[in-house]
This record gives structure tokens, C-alpha cells and sequence, in this order.
């Protein structure tokens, strides 16, 4: 996070090329578990980043990781994960729970002390909170015509393309011919999942 300067972000701004969608690690909403995991910003330093993308690129989607469970984390420092994760409304997330990986900062100074039990019900909160999160978002795009780059043939059918926006969202929708991957084309979204754009291009 401590590279998306405002400078990049109006580089970004400024540059039609240049993908509106930018992977914001958070890994944990509060201030002390960012500490404990090195990370070298606080959950405020954060928030003003996301205020700042919001600000400077208006539409600019928003990735993070989000980890569950880290060492000695309590339910309130859970919930501050996910209030940070309703401030931000992530276009997605990656999301796990904590597994001690030898050899690291956490497991020499750390107990891995939180129930796996726990760590599966906060994971599950985080999950279904980013589901909502991310269908919200695909909503958006409902009714609306956006250019999207083919990337190939959907993974169910190689009768529809699948690609993606410009906020890096996947769109599928049926192959058209002279059309192959590689190309752009316009594609009207007609519905969505909380993962995926379904439309139809228009010529």
C-alpha cells in the first residue's frame, strides 16, 4: 500500500492505458494486528488511501488480501476487519484464515493461539461479507455498455468469450464471428453473479 502515492494514483487518472483497478492488501482492519504482522501501515493510514482513490480515480475498483484469524486476534479486533471491509466495499478479496508458515516473522514471535474453529466462523463473516460486497458492485454495471478485452473462451463453453473491463471485472458472453481474443469489443451487461458480467457484444 505505501506505494499508491496521490502521484500514482493521478498518473493512473491521466492515462486512458492504465487499468482502473488497483490491489490494495489490508490483511487485518486493526491497527495492533497490523503491527504483529509487520505490516508498516496503521488502519487510519489506510483508510486515507482509500479516501484518496476514491477522490483522484471516481469508479477505480478495489482488491485486497484479508486475513482471518492472525495471532492473538480478538472478536473486536475482528469486527474492525470487517468495518474496514464495509468503508472500503471491495470490488473483491482474497481471503484466508492464518497458518503458521515456518520460518517466518509471525511463527518465530508468535503462538498460533486462535481455535481453528474461530478462525473458520471469522473467515466464513469475512466471505459472505465480501459476496454481498462484490455482487453490489457487479450491479452497477447492469444496463450499461462496457469495453472489455477478450481474453479467451469461457472456461464452461467455447461458445461464449470471456474478458475483462476496465475495473478488471470478468465478463462472458457469446462468441460473434470476425471476433477472436485479443480484440476489444463493446459488451451490453444484461445480468451478473457476485463474480461475473453476463451480457452480449454490440456491434
Amino acid at each position: 500500500p505505501k506505494d499508491i502515492t496521490d502521484e500514482v494514483l493521478y498518473t493512473i487518472a491521466k492515462h486512458d492505458n492504465i487499468c482502473n483497478y488497483i490491489h490494495l492488501p489490508v490483511q487485518s482492519g486493526n491497527s495492533r494486528i497490523l503491527a504483529l504482522m509487520n505490516r508498516t501501515y496503521t488502519r487510519e493510514w489506510y483508510m486515507n488511501r482509500i479516501d484518496a482513490i476514491r477522490r483522484i480515480i471516481p469508479g477505480c475498483a478495489i482488491s485486497a488480501d484479508i486475513i482471518a484469524g492472525f495471532c492473538t486476534e480478538t472478536e473486536e479486533e475482528h469486527q474492525d476487519t470487517l468495518s474496514i471491509m464495509d468503508y472500503a466495499k471491495y470490488n473483491f478479496a482474497y481471503t484466508f484464515s492464518y497458518s503458521e508458515r515456518p520460518g517466518t516473522l509471525a511463527a518465530r514471535k508468535y503462538k498460533d493461539d486462535i481455535p481453528e474453529d474461530v478462525k473458520a466462523r471469522r473467515l466464513a463473516e469475512i466471505f459472505k461479507k465480501q459476496q454481498e460486497d462484490s455482487l453490489a458492485c457487479l450491479e452497477e454495471f447492469v444496463g450499461q455498455t462496457v469495453k472489455v478485452l477478450i481474453e479467451g473462451f469461457s472456461k464452461k463453453s467455447d461458445k461464449e468469450f470471456r474478458g475483462r473491463n476496465d475495473q478488471n471485472a470478468m465478463a462472458v458472453f457469446p462468441v460473434v464471428e470476425n471476433i477472436k481474443p485479443g480484440d476489444y469489443v463493446n459488451v451490453y451487461i444484461e445480468r451478473c453473479t457476485s463474480a461475473t458480467l453476463i451480457g452480449k457484444i454490440v456491434i
